[in-house]
């Protein structure tokens, strides 16, 4: 008996995390909701476009620029509508900073073994 009774709880100990589980997807999908709704409220439809397709390529970035957006929104930094050449401009200022941020650049250095029998000798 006291094995099955064991075996209630594991059971119930798992529905409840289902249970938890199935609420933080339901809280992320809501979050996700707002931020698209807050960035076709933010965007234009120009720059919209030119986001979803950084966001293609790079979704960090994209997500960067989103968070960017959502703090100048939440600070009262923007009056209207960002337009694509404002976002433009915005990746320029971020590139800037996170060039500055990284100003040592990797390089590639190539070292040729020289074996006994390279042809390179003679």
């Amino acid at each position: 008996m006291e094995g099955l009774g064991q075996i209630r709880d594991a059971v119930s100990n798992q529905s409840a995390q289902q249970g938890t589980g199935d609420e933080s997807e339901a809280k992320r999908a809501q979050e996700e909701q707002m931020r698209r709704d807050l960035m076709s409220t933010v965007l234009d439809l120009a720059a919209r476009e030119r986001l979803s397709r950084i966001a293609l390529v790079s979704p960090d970035r994209s997500k960067q620029i989103e968070g960017i957006l959502s703090r100048m929104v939440q600070s009262g930094q923007l009056r209207g509508k960002v337009t694509e050449n404002q976002l433009i401009e915005l990746l320029e200022q971020m590139e800037e900073v996170q060039g500055k941020a990284s100003a040592k650049k990797s390089t590639i250095v190539y070292q040729r073994r020289k074996d006994l029998d390279d042809d390179f000798d003679i």
